[in-house]
């Protein structure tokens, strides 16, 4: 017995040391395994499956990947003797595709999350957060030591476990960058989605239990975590901005992530990284240059920062900036837009579906949305081109809670003047400057501030003689307060002002001051309540207090024979009451109603001349005149507005939408020119000038194909227009104190059909669409003494059928892209003389009739070239250039057509502002 248990002893000693051996063996084997391969590789854009493959034939390595994924993914990179793992992370640096390396070296490439070839650390112990408020700086901390997998997988747990009952999971989402609330990203936690507010809130109550928070955005990295809800929770989260591989770049699109599932139609987006890519004269980004790029948007010329929507005028749209008025957004005759693109974040564009807070106006809202400021760091940036140049800092004062944002921009344009060749314009002058302020601070959790100031101003004289000056003024204060259960509270106070300045004294007996000026103070208050992604419910009121001096006219100097004259002010007061709500019925129809209702009073103190009854309205018909007490009501006008739009989901990538606005417009832009200039002048609705009455109806059908990312749409709209301002023929609008003797009361009505097609994902991305539309106008006015056309339908001014538009960008390295703009455009219409006579022994002119003639189509192509500097991230500065052609063709395009009677006869001549190639090179930094 001991003889056996002797042996049994001896045989466990052998295999212990058997094993042991063998461990060892192992041991060193898998180690030998895991040694880096060193790698010699030198390839240039060159396929992966090429590179994998090189990399395969020389070591022990094996790749494993999704052909598909990786077909368009090309590798340049040169190693002398350098680790394998070393070699993958620089050739899939910023990217999205992830590697690992197991202990047979097999390599194994995913997207976006790494494939874990050991057991991780969660298996056996979950990191949980138990607090019920969670501190937002403690959770990054957290989250940034442990690995991605650990990330993904951390169970955030609120509260302790007790009774089931309903819990509130609330907070703010950042971009992680400069601590911008982000408005508008989408949260979805369990069944419930939610988006957040204006301030970047969120709340969502659900029954207690265990959950997954997704939380995206567009262009911004996705958040998802595990949520475990015991009791009321608060969790703030910060996006990073995605950075993807060259295949899969992708723009911020003119629409939300998906335009199928959208209620919203008639509506564009674009952010300010889309509109840089474009190319515009003197190299400048250009919001107004965007918008008219868009379907349904055309301008009467090239040089014009007017924009007409859908048949309707240029002063049938609102343009606001952080909710101040823009009246005239040109500069340096209209060559570039009041925007500083520096300090814009993005804009939106309502053709139709024009929210209820927003009035006034008959064909759009233009949005313009300023940055907040960086409230992390000190930042900036800034460009030069030989005719403009701009500074933006971002200066954080109370870090994540307050900060600056300055911006400037001016030009040293006379250079450009002083070369032309004409004689006429020796002594020329034109240049302008903008300055924007905008500050904003987190109070605490439920107020925020922000308070916008702008301020422009351009001066130009052509020759030796009149000098033109004009500018806007605005200012205001916003308060936001997240009130209790999803109640959001907007409550803006502000003034807006326009001026225009004309001076002459080349001749010191005729010398002379013109001058004009608006006015107007506004306050609002808009709240929005959400009942989670059933009901989103609006309502709010607003007011505007008018006062508009329409014109001085007075001596320049002492010698000046001038005789001074002045147009009474004009004063009115506009009020409106809102409510709208979206209402999401099933998972396929969604529908959105609204009303809006309106109060304007003419008040005086002013006098109103009054003509004979059955009368044309005609000086020599006054036959007297009352006079209105300072604040008396005039003439008062009030009315409905309504609004209403519904979409079906016909399947997963398709949907069908409609939608019906009606609106009012109290105030009118009278302008003795097509396209917006200066000396415009604004008349408030009276007595005898009526408010514009319009009525849209709009169909629209969406496709979207998802792997490819191509959007389709087909958009057609029918609208009226009431009480259209037109003019007689010979019309005088400067100064004239009866101005309702020159205008003439017309019907107008449009229709169109839109189509774009646009791709936002990979290297050759952007749009092209096209656009047919008719505005056609006729008198409405039963007194009137002359009927234009002889009371028949005539095309609008503005009436161009067809438009194609053409935005491509390429990109062919992180560094280097490439952009081209077209444009095509049917020709204005014009009024043209036909025929000169003698009458009374005096030459007269015979006139076609209004419109009847076109001037020649529009068409021109620009290219650009955007050169980026190196990507590094600690650097001072990051730089690029902006290098390119305007009118690649050196086409010339017609802006306007005159005509001149020479030896008896008429001649017509044609003005181009852009009649050949116009190169440019902008140099950006940012810091």
């Amino acid at each position: 017995m001991r003889l056996k248990i002797k042996r049994r002893k001896e045989n466990l000693l052998f295999l212990k040391i058997q094993h042991l051996t063998f461990g060892l063996l192992m041991g060193l084997f898998c180690y030998a395994q895991q040694l880096p391969q060193n790698i010699t590789i030198n390839v240039e854009n060159t396929r992966f499956v090429a590179f994998a493959k090189s990399i395969e034939g020389s070591t022990s390595v094996k790749f494993y990947y999704n052909p598909v994924e990786l077909d368009s993914f090309f590798v340049t990179i040169a190693a002398q003797q350098q680790p394998l793992n070393t070699v993958l992370e620089k050739v899939f640096a910023n990217t999205e595709f992830r590697f690992s390396i197991d202990q047979l070296n097999r390599v194994f490439i995913t997207k976006k999350i790494a494939i874990q070839t050991a057991l991780p650390e969660y298996i056996t112990r979950r990191e949980k957060i138990t607090d019920t408020k969670i501190n937002n700086t403690e959770l990054s901390s957290l989250l940034e030591k442990s690995n991605d997998n650990l990330q993904q997988n951390t169970i955030i747990t609120f509260g302790r476990a007790g009774k089931s009952g309903t819990a509130v999971l609330s907070g703010f989402v950042k971009n992680k960058l400069n601590a911008e609330p982000i408005e508008g990203a989408t949260v979805t936690l369990g069944n419930k989605t939610v988006s957040t507010n204006a301030v970047g809130f969120y709340r969502i109550p659900i029954p207690t239990g265990k959950y997954t928070l997704e939380i995206t955005s567009i262009g911004l990295t996705d958040f998802v975590r595990d949520i475990q809800l015991y009791t009321n929770g608060e969790l703030n989260v910060e996006l990073e901005d995605r950075v993807v591989i060259l295949k899969t770049i992708t723009i911020e699109s003119s629409r939300r992530a998906n335009v199928v599932k959208n209620l919203e139609m008639g509506v564009e987006k674009l952010n300010i990284k889309t509109i840089k890519q474009m190319p515009v004269v003197f190299g400048q980004a250009d919001v107004i240059r965007a918008v008219m790029a868009l379907p349904g948007v055309t301008s009467v010329g090239e040089a014009s920062t007017g924009f007409n929507v859908r048949g309707g005028a240029s002063d049938q749209n609102l343009i606001l900036m952080n909710d101040a008025t823009i009246y005239n957004p040109a500069h340096f005759f209209g060559f570039f837009s009041a925007f500083n693109p520096e300090i814009v974040r993005g804009i939106e564009l309502y053709k139709s579906s024009i929210p209820e807070k927003y009035g006034g106006r008959l064909s759009s809202v233009l949005e313009v949305q300023l940055k907040e400021g960086n409230k992390k760091k000190f930042s900036g940036a800034g460009g030069i081109s030989p005719v403009t140049s701009h500074l933006m800092a971002e200066i954080p004062i109370k870090k994540e809670k307050s900060s600056l944002l300055a911006a400037v921009r001016s030009t040293y344009s006379d250079w450009l003047l002083n070369v032309i060749p004409n004689k006429e314009f020796r002594g020329s002058k034109a240049g302008f400057y903008d300055v924007s302020l905008h500050y904003s601070n987190q109070l605490n959790k439920k107020d925020f501030i922000n308070v916008t100031g702008y301020i422009s101003n351009d001066k130009f004289r052509l020759g030796y003689d009149t000098t033109y000056k004009y500018g806007n003024r605005n200012v205001n204060f916003k308060w936001k307060r997240n009130l209790d259960n999803n109640l959001l509270g907007v409550f803006t106070a502000g003034y807006d002002g326009y001026t225009y300045n004309i001076d002459s004294d080349r001749n010191p007996v005729n010398a002379y001051k013109l001058k004009f000026n608006i006015h107007q103070f506004f306050g609002r208050a808009d709240f929005t309540k959400t009942y989670g992604s059933i009901h989103k419910l609006s309502y709010g009121a607003n007011v505007v207090n008018y006062n508009l001096q329409p014109g001085s006219f007075e001596p320049n100097n002492e010698q000046s024979l001038v005789v001074k004259n002045t147009v009474q002010n004009e004063n009115a007061l506009e009020t409106a009451l809102y409510i709208g709500d979206e209402w999401k019925i099933t998972d396929r129809l969604s529908v959105s109603g609204g009303l809006r209702y309106s109060l304007f009073l003419a008040m005086g103190p002013k006098t109103v001349m009054k003509y004979a009854p059955g009368m044309p309205l005609e000086t020599y018909n006054i036959v007297d005149s009352v006079k209105y007490r300072n604040m008396q009501v005039e003439k008062p006008y009030h009315g409905p507005e309504f609004r209403f739009s519904a979409r079906y989901i016909l399947g997963q990538s398709l949907s069908l939408k409609v939608g019906y606005n009606s609106l009012r417009q109290y105030i009118h832009m009278l302008s003795n020119t097509t396209a917006i200039s200066p000396t415009d002048i604004w008349k408030l609705s009276d007595t005898h000038i009526k408010p514009q009455i319009g009525q849209q109806v709009s169909l629209g059908l969406y496709k979207i194909f998802t792997d490819s990312e191509v959007e389709i749409s087909l958009e057609g709209y029918y609208k009226t227009i009431k009480n259209y301002l037109d003019y007689k023929s010979g019309a005088t609008l400067v100064m004239n104190k009866n101005i309702e003797t020159d205008v003439v009361k017309s019907f107008g009505e449009a229709y169109g059909v839109e189509f774009l097609l646009k791709r936002n994902k990979g290297r050759l991305n952007g749009w092209v669409s096209y656009t047919y539309s008719k505005t056609m106008l006729k008198t409405d006015d039963p007194l009137a003494a002359q009927p234009v056309n002889q009371g028949k339908y005539y095309p609008a001014n503005i009436d161009k059928p067809h438009a194609v538009n053409l935005i491509s960008n390429f990109r062919f390295t992180h560094r280097f892209s490439t952009s081209i703009n077209g444009v095509y455009s049917t020709g204005r219409p014009i009024t043209v003389p036909i025929a000169v006579f003698t009458t009374g022994g005096a030459e007269r002119v015979l006139y076609s009739e209004r419109n009847q003639y076109r001037v020649p189509d529009v068409f021109r192509l620009d290219f650009s070239m955007n050169i980026e500097g190196n990507h590094k991230i600690k650097k001072l500065a990051h730089s690029s250039w902006t290098i390119g052609v305007y009118n690649i063709t050196g086409r010339k395009n017609p802006y306007s057509v005159f005509f001149k009677t020479e030896n008896g006869a008429i001649k017509g001549y044609r003005l181009s502002i852009f009649g050949s190639q116009i190169p440019f090179v902008t140099y950006n930094f940012k810091f």
